[in-house]
């Protein structure tokens, strides 16, 4: 099993999170699932901000990719994003999942659009959040330095619950995530930096979309947001927000004081924004 769900009824899915929040501003609701993919590094703990914000779903099903989150990777697998999206489907197949509305993160982002565009049967919507792939020139290397976090997170894992509780670490491992990063809580922080230092998939997924970007065509029929941050220091407007990628339909949102984490610095907005195109 490549990809790993966690399903989750509402009344568990809110049980998931640590944060309480009301509703988001619709009262109806959507029998569809909704499906979470977070990004490179990283693991469905994630979502823990955002999940309380999503109580017009009927059930929220998180995913672990490959060597993320202590889900094992298999040195064989190929890690680009078409190939996570399609054992993605694969999943959704194995566990009876015919559609669902598609939320990603970062490579998350880049996968579910590959999800979209490949199998649109599978696809009743999609949200991408600071979504990878999307710059007209790709990365042939990995750039020296930008694997700071992960060199961070793989020397400090054995204290890094007791080095967070400092302002210092937060701000060493999270200000160029956030802007928020002060109001960042200790949970998330440590989640992170524990998904950092254990995803031994981190370089194979970096390594697999070099050379390449998101240039798949997708149906019209299938509603897009794009959303990111205005502070958005990992994937920058000027190179890595290239509209004409994607779809002429596709809706793009930009979140005010909101970093490459959108889900943690603006929960509640991020959930209103899926919910504008999901429960029409």
């Amino acid at each position: 099993m490549a990809v790993k769900f966690q399903r989750f009824s509402q009344e568990r899915a809110q049980a998931k999170s640590s944060r309480t929040s009301s509703s988001s501003s619709t009262s109806s609701s959507s029998e569809i699932p909704i499906l979470l993919v977070h990004g490179m590094g990283s693991a469905d703990t994630v979502w823990k901000p955002l999940i309380p914000h999503l109580q017009n779903f009927s059930e929220v099903i998180t995913c672990l990719l490959p060597g993320h989150g202590g889900n094992p990777l298999d040195p064989r697998m190929t890690m680009d994003p078409y190939s996570l999206a399609k054992h993605l489907q694969e999943e959704m197949v194995r566990e009876g999942i015919e559609r669902a509305h598609v939320v990603g993160n970062s490579l998350g982002g880049w996968i579910v659009l590959e999800l979209a565009g490949h199998f649109p049967e599978r696809t009743s919507t999609v949200t991408a959040l600071a979504p990878a792939g999307l710059w007209l020139h790709p990365f042939f290397l990995r750039i020296p330095g930008t694997d700071a976090a992960k060199r961070i997170a793989n020397s400090t894992n054995n204290f890094a619950h007791i080095g967070l509780r400092l302002g210092v670490a937060q701000r060493l491992g999270f200000s160029r995530v956030s802007p928020r990063w002060k109001e960042i809580s200790y949970e998330t922080m440590l989640d992170a930096a524990r998904a950092m230092a254990q995803s031994d998939g981190y370089y194979p997924a970096w390594d697999a979309f070099l050379n390449k970007r998101f240039d798949t065509p997708i149906n019209n029929d299938i509603p897009i947001t794009v959303i990111f941050g205005d502070k958005d220091r990992a994937l920058p407007a000027k190179t890595c927000q290239e509209r004409s990628l994607l779809p002429a339909h596709a809706r793009w949102v930009t979140l005010e004081n909101t970093g490459h984490a959108p889900m943690w610095d603006s929960p509640a907005e991020v959930a209103t924004e899926i919910s504008r195109h999901v429960l029409v």
